[in-house]
């Protein structure tokens, strides 16, 4: 959600690429682990006990920068229409503070149709468009106007999907195979990754059928946390530098690695 990013993104742009197009139908061979494609049957919702390994609402109530923290480890998992479960550990992430925060959309204040989702309850997604083309995905936390956003995954299931995905939409190299590290290691390749557009503004989290966040396994210690400055903020003030960017350290799937920060972090 940097300086840059956000003039480009100011356009209201109602429309943006399809992944519908490039989701395998129900009758084509499925490209990563299947599940039964009635979300209802899903194991995640069909019983109480299954649903304790979603996170509910009361895990996004929270401020944004312990939420930012408290996302690192976990699982996010989308599940495309035809049943196939993408899945990968979050491994960095970006708090925005809201009103006073010069980097956020939200800075001032301001609402807008486009960045409603950032005002609504905690848990809420923020998806918004850069260059025309490319989404980036944010979920709201406590406070008007905060949220975090999510920069990168270590993908862990349907990773064949994953870099059909990758491979169909993004420019440049596309003849060129994407390896693990590149599927999921920035803000728009998640979203690319796990077939995130538009549509996903402003659903519940908590509640959604199509994407949803499980409890990780992984416990992270104070010191296997980096707090780095975030990516292309460009010019706003002193919060060019402020530490809001959250990753895993030594983590090969993080898009940025600051090693200053790092040096800077207790161990």
């Amino acid at each position: 959600m940097g300086q840059k990013k956000q003039r480009l993104a100011e356009a209201e742009q109602p429309q943006g690429p399809s992944y519908a197009a490039w989701i395998p139908s129900p009758k084509e061979p499925h490209m990563g682990p299947l599940v039964t494609p009635d979300p209802h049957c899903s194991i995640y919702f069909s019983n109480s006990k299954d649903q304790l390994t979603r996170l509910g609402s009361e895990f996004f109530d929270q401020p944004a920068v312990p939420l930012a923290r408290a996302f690192l480890g976990q699982v996010l998992v989308r599940r495309l229409a035809n049943g196939t479960e993408l899945r990968g550990r979050i491994v960095e992430t970006e708090a925005y503070l809201g009103p006073e925060d010069e980097a956020s959309h939200s800075r001032g204040g301001r609402q807008t149709p486009r960045n409603r989702g950032m005002f609504m309850k905690p848990g809420t997604l923020y998806v918004y468009i850069i260059y025309g083309m490319y989404f980036c995905m944010n979920v709201s936390s406590q406070g008007d106007g905060a949220c975090v956003l999510l920069r990168a995954l270590e993908p862990l299931g349907g990773l064949e999907t994953m870099r059909q995905l990758r491979s169909t939409l993004r420019k440049g190299t596309a003849s060129r195979a994407l390896k693990d590290r590149e599927l999921c290691s920035g803000p728009s390749k998640l979203c690319q990754a796990l077939a995130i557009d538009k549509s996903f503004d402003q659903r519940d989290l908590a509640q959604d059928e199509a994407m949803w966040l499980e409890r990780g396994s992984l416990g992270l210690s104070g010191a296997a946390v980096v707090a780095a400055a975030r990516v292309g903020i460009g010019s706003a003030g002193e919060w060019v530098q402020k530490p809001l960017r959250f990753y895993v350290r030594g983590s090969p799937w993080v898009s940025v690695v600051d090693r200053k920060a790092e040096q800077g972090t207790q161990a």
